[in-house]
């Protein structure tokens, strides 16, 4: 095998690698030096994956790769480091402090209510009216494992796309707005019960999915996770699923973080005019 080059996310580089498979090239991947991770292809290969590895580099995160690794079959490159499997904890370690954060204290919070302190802390968090940052503080609450596991998955994997593509501050901002909205959506519908990570969630979907239509950028989520939880909101509804959701949250949620996208796509269009 010849170095075509490295990186330090192991997921991208194997959907890189099982894409020039799908192409009929040959590739593989080695451990590097702090952990990067080494691909390689056959020497007879090089030249005609060159221009590819120059597309991925420059979109490491465009579906394709995404979409290859799923049709190899694979989720895991095999890759060890340091006795160790890459992945989770470094890759948890390298995101912002805001994505870390968030996922650390809703799991914090979480572990207490499990711990019989649901009583105590729940009525510090609730939704009040009459306090501001109560209009935040719900989006950090959960009532289940699952509520909780959902919830804090879909932040950790929209979240670091969502500032690769445009910037850590948009991120705080859905976060902040998609929060004060769908707080206020469910409260105003149903009333000051409520919790979780998931209207903030929606927001980050209306953003992924308007942002990129407008500013003519790269997809930030694939079309079926787009359509799948488009139907998960609109199924909570219906009470399809017999469970309680929190239903205006999402909705307001997934409008607030819309609007955000066509006010961000349409400065930066202004601005290349």
């Amino acid at each position: 095998m010849i170095e075509l080059g490295s990186t330090n996310n192991v997921r991208a580089a194997q959907g890189f690698v099982d894409y020039i498979g799908t192409k009929g090239f040959v590739g593989a991947l080695r451990q590097g030096e702090q952990g990067h991770v080494i691909i390689g292809v056959a020497p007879e290969h090089f030249h005609q994956v060159q221009p590819l590895w120059q597309e991925f580099q420059a979109q490491p995160d465009h579906p394709r790769y995404a979409d290859a690794a799923w049709q190899s079959g694979r989720t895991d490159s095999g890759l060890v480091y340091g006795g160790t499997k890459l992945n989770l904890l470094q890759r948890f370690n390298q995101l912002s402090l805001l994505v870390k954060g968030i996922s650390i204290v809703s799991v914090l919070i979480y572990a207490l209510f499990l711990l019989g302190q649901f009583a105590e802390i729940f009525p510090l968090l609730q939704f009040n009216p009459a306090q501001p940052l109560s209009w935040l503080t719900p989006s950090i609450v959960h009532f289940s494992a699952i509520h909780l596991i959902f919830n804090v998955l879909w932040w950790l994997t929209l979240g670091p796309a969502i500032e690769r593509q445009t910037s850590k501050l948009t991120l705080v901002s859905l976060f902040i707005i998609g929060s004060l909205v769908s707080s206020w959506a469910q409260y105003l519908m149903v009333g000051p019960n409520f919790g979780g990570l998931s209207g903030v969630v929606y927001a980050q979907v209306g953003f992924c999915w308007i942002y990129p239509l407008l500013a003519k950028t790269k997809p930030m989520m694939t079309k079926g996770m787009i359509g799948f939880l488009l139907l998960w909101l609109a199924f909570g509804f219906t009470d399809t699923f017999f469970m309680p959701m929190a239903n205006w949250a999402h909705l307001g949620g997934l409008l607030s973080g819309m609007l955000i996208a066509v006010f961000m796509a349409l400065s930066r269009n202004t601005e290349r005019q």
